[in-house]
């Protein structure tokens, strides 16, 4: 089953790519790497909601940011190359936004690794760092890009 089959079994519709809002491209591709820069969980050009978690935003509801900026990072990946070149997810790296007292990051960013998961498998499985900031872009509470290995 193909990245794009398994995303229509999952209900999952790619959205469109979100325009840069500074001097970078959305993805780029050097040799068999495609590179994402950060997304964030934008729905219908907004973000969902915005704040600290473990203060403003729960863990879950960070997840669920997390699962939607994999989403948003897999369509900036489709629109450069095609998601179904996808040989595997490499690495993930996740920032949450996060109260002084939360230590919960690994299971907010598991939202985008269990994504990656569902999508494609074993070539899902990845390296990840999940990284307590104080504040991101926008004020919005989670923020994850990916590495990934596609064919050449």
């Amino acid at each position: 089953m193909t990245a794009k089959e398994r995303l229509a079994e999952l209900e999952i519709e790619l959205p469109p790519v979100a325009k840069p809002a500074g001097a970078y491209v959305p993805a780029l591709q050097n040799g068999t790497l495609v590179y994402t820069s950060g997304q964030l969980p934008f729905v219908d050009g907004k973000l969902r909601r915005t704040g600290k978690v473990g203060a403003e935003v729960s863990p879950e509801d960070a997840y669920d940011d997390a699962r939607m900026c994999a989403i948003n990072a897999l369509a900036a990946i489709d629109a450069l190359v095609g998601l179904d070149k996808v040989e595997r997810v490499v690495k993930v790296v996740g920032f949450v936004a996060s109260d002084p007292s939360f230590t919960g990051q690994p299971k907010v960013i598991n939202g985008a690794s269990e994504l990656l998961g569902e999508v494609f498998g074993p070539a899902g499985e990845h390296a990840r760092s999940a990284v307590g900031v104080a504040v991101l872009p926008a004020d919005t509470p989670v923020e994850v890009e990916l590495v990934v290995a596609v064919a050449s």
